[in-house]
């Protein structure tokens, strides 16, 4: 437990200083005040958690679970009712589309016919609702700068079968790191002088906002949490069914490291306790060693399921002290600090605990245009607002995508197909330059293509493109 009494007096004074000057801020509630305050006094009195490498270990599967061993859930459509009365599935809203170049929620992106991730996200609690007579309700965690576009755009869901319920994370102010002090309280009272503080803050946030109380009064068991752009994040009965039957408070889903996720989050025993490892918490000389896929073979996806009652009780006891991730940055010219925590680093307060290692499609994230550009194409279809994976591609995993800045927009990254080109052979794509598709394209094996620098390259309509370098029209 770290209390004031572990701080420097420098810091001590540092602490009192800000505490006063936070005390001042209008903009904020008492909760987000203590909630900061508490944070930063723990940051200052450096109780990192430093992970003694020789203590690691390689957890079990009594600790994270293969998926192929879940009991099948009962064929009783009763029975599933009654599982998925306990369910509540909440989606982690707070961010926006801004690194591709699209203003608003990141959730409102139309990712394939015309269905944004929100659009999907309902359809899919809505089918479940009917097929199954349940009542499983959709939570959004908006940021202070998702708000209000999300309350305006979820009108258009009011003739849905789904409750839809939103609730704002914290809102902190960004700290000054020369004085220690809040930017806003130097005249930064627009949206640059605040932060939301990491989805670490899904726990108190769900708590402040009575939301969290109002389920449990519900007989609601389980929150499913999820970010909103991960396409493979559907309701799971296997995994709910396993929770309830073992009494495992939290569950992190896991999924085999690709080269692509050597930076990822994994689970290990430490000390008797599962807990999340993540690359900013390992030693230097261990670096290489924690990217390896050979010692460490599994992800966090943040695919995350908690007790409701576990998390009230945590919550209330101010138990949750997760690892602080200091996230520094800039304000015009003003070095500030950004504390913020991780919602998968919770694992290790909660009471039986596992991790489950599902397949890789649970795992489908839409973090740029080159993850749109698989989602869009023939490698996927849409069923009832699930995204699923074509049958015909013979490889488990995902061609790899690499396309230039000049597709990094969703808006020019749409207007350089006239379609999507079929995918379903290709191992790896580069595109560097100003190039565009024509439709009906078809890409194979490994394919480059590079326009030189000041000129245009257009791929014909029908092109069949298989293992070749293209560096000019006569390559075509």
């Amino acid at each position: 437990m770290a209390s004031a009494a572990t701080l420097s007096p420098a810091d001590t004074e540092k602490l009192s200083k800000l505490k006063a000057a936070v005390s001042g801020l209008g903009q904020i509630s008492e909760n987000e005040k203590s909630g900061f305050i508490n944070l930063v006094s723990r940051y200052l009195s450096g109780e990192a958690q430093h992970v003694e490498w020789s203590k690691i270990q390689t957890p079990t599967d009594e600790v994270v679970v293969p998926y192929d061993s879940l009991a099948p859930v009962p064929n009783d459509p009763a029975e599933t009712k009654k599982l998925l009365d306990k369910l509540v599935v909440l989606k982690l809203n707070g961010g926006l589309g801004t690194t591709m170049g699209c203003t608003g929620p990141k959730s409102v992106i139309e990712v394939r016919n015309g269905l944004t991730f929100l659009d999907l996200i309902v359809i899919q609690i809505e089918n479940l609702n009917s097929k199954y007579g349940c009542n499983v309700p959709l939570l959004l965690m908006n940021s202070f700068n998702t708000h209000d576009d999300t309350q305006k755009i979820i009108e258009k869901y009011k003739g849905s079968n789904v409750d839809i319920h939103t609730f704002n994370q914290s809102q902190y102010p960004r700290l000054v790191v020369d004085d220690y002090l809040p930017l806003p309280s130097k005249g930064r009272t627009d949206k640059d002088g605040w932060y939301p503080p990491g989805h670490g803050d899904v726990f108190p946030s769900l708590k402040n906002s009575g939301k969290l109380d109002a389920l449990i009064s519900q007989g609601k068991e389980y929150v499913f949490v999820a970010n909103s752009d991960n396409l493979g994040a559907v309701v799971d009965l296997q995994i709910l069914n396993h929770l309830i039957r073992n009494k495992n408070e939290y569950c992190m889903e896991v999924t085999p490291k690709t080269l692509a996720d050597v930076k990822g989050g994994t689970l290990i025993s430490y000390e008797g306790k599962v807990q999340l490892l993540e690359i900013a918490q390992v030693p230097d000389q261990h670096v290489n060693e924690f990217k390896s896929i050979q010692k460490f073979k599994i992800f966090n996806t943040n695919n995350l399921w908690v007790n409701l009652k576990a998390i009230k009780r945590l919550v209330e006891a101010d138990a949750l002290k997760m690892e602080i991730i200091p996230n520094p940055k800039e304000v015009d010219g003003v070095k500030v600090l950004q504390l913020e925590t991780a919602a998968g680093a919770a694992i290790r307060f909660f009471d039986h605990a596992i991790g489950i290692n599902v397949p890789r499609s649970r795992f489908l994230p839409v973090k740029a245009t080159s993850d749109l550009l698989l989602v869009q194409s023939d490698l996927y279809t849409l069923v009832d607002g699930f995204v699923l994976r074509n049958k015909a591609r013979k490889d488990p995993s995902n061609p790899s995508i690499e396309l230039g800045p000049e597709f990094k927009k969703v808006g020019n990254f749409l207007s350089r197909f006239k379609s999507i080109p079929s995918i379903i052979d290709l191992d790896s794509l580069k595109v560097v330059g100003d190039v565009s598709f024509g439709a009906g394209v078809v890409l194979k094996g490994k394919v480059s293509i590079s326009a030189k620098p000041g000129a245009k390259l257009a791929v014909p309509d029908n092109a069949v493109i298989e293992n070749k370098e293209i560096n000019g029209p006569q390559d075509l």
